[in-house]
């Protein structure tokens, strides 16, 4: 092993993956470690508002976020859409229902986080005065009886409390959650890398360049400690050559055998 094959770990780059409430790496970081156990992974929690701004400004080479993003300077491939859910205690009257319509909202207070991701063109039922700051805030306030919230089903998991439930809730918004790295002409190796594993490509089926990579310098290794080249005839001897030029094989008549010459060089044998 040379210098340069020894702990890999110690000078390959960190893969920074940036992710928002309510979106789970975890499944994919272990395919991560499993494929590329000499490149670490690191895993940066971020609000949605911070998110963007990591990977412009460098601090992540990549993220899970909520769709829309801003593609003048950011590229981004969806991964799957979330299921709307309406946030209520567990004594409200909706509770009842199976799921809920945004027309069942009609009357209620509807609480509108800042941070808030589901892009809402207008919120059903009625407006809170104030909007809370976070979507914890306005879960502590659904709790205290003020309003109901509208989240994706991922945010109402997380937030989970004993005194409060979720409803599926129809006709509205859902938010989708994308891997978004910064625009370039060719995604780097490293994130072209994850693309094959959010995608669920096989390590044998992976187009990313770092794979690529691998497989030729696989195939060098062997090609420099393999077999030599085969000799002609593979009698395995100096200057053996093809098969009708070398000893022929003796015969109990008589004829040419054991005279070192081929079948075609000796003395033709006499019919009777």
């Amino acid at each position: 092993m040379t210098g340069s094959d020894a702990s890999p770990s110690l000078t390959s780059p960190p893969f920074r993956l940036a992710y928002v409430p309510g979106v789970t790496p975890s499944k994919w970081v272990r395919v991560w470690n499993e494929r590329l156990p000499d490149v670490p992974l690191t895993l940066l929690a971020v609000t949605p508002a911070e998110a963007f701004g990591a990977l412009r400004e460098g601090a992540a080479d990549a993220g899970l976020v909520r769709l829309p993003v801003d593609k003048d300077d950011l590229s981004a491939i969806p991964l799957y859409t979330e299921t709307t859910v309406v946030v209520i205690p567990k004594d409200h009257l909706l509770a009842a229902a199976e799921e809920v319509s945004a027309e069942d909202l009609a009357e209620e207070l509807v609480l509108h986080p800042l941070d808030d991701t589901l892009g809402w063109e207008r919120l059903p039922g009625r407006a809170a005065n104030e909007r809370p700051e976070t979507t914890a805030d306005a879960i502590e306030l659904v709790a205290a009886g003020v309003g109901v919230l509208a989240v994706p089903q991922s945010l109402a998991r997380l937030h989970h409390r004993k005194d409060l439930t979720y409803r599926t809730l129809t006709d509205v918004p859902q938010s989708r959650v994308a891997l978004s790295w910064p625009a370039a002409d060719e995604a780097p190796d490293l994130v072209e890398e994850f693309i094959g594993i959010v995608r669920g490509r096989t390590v044998n089926s992976t187009r990313g360049r770092r794979a690529e990579a691998q497989k030729g310098q696989k195939q060098a290794k062997d090609q420099k400690r393999g077999q030599k080249p085969a000799k002609p005839g593979g009698s395995g001897k100096p200057g053996a050559g093809s098969r009708t030029t070398g000893k022929p094989t003796a015969r109990k008549s008589g004829g040419a055998g054991g005279s070192g010459r081929g079948r075609t060089g000796g003395k033709p044998r006499k019919r009777s």
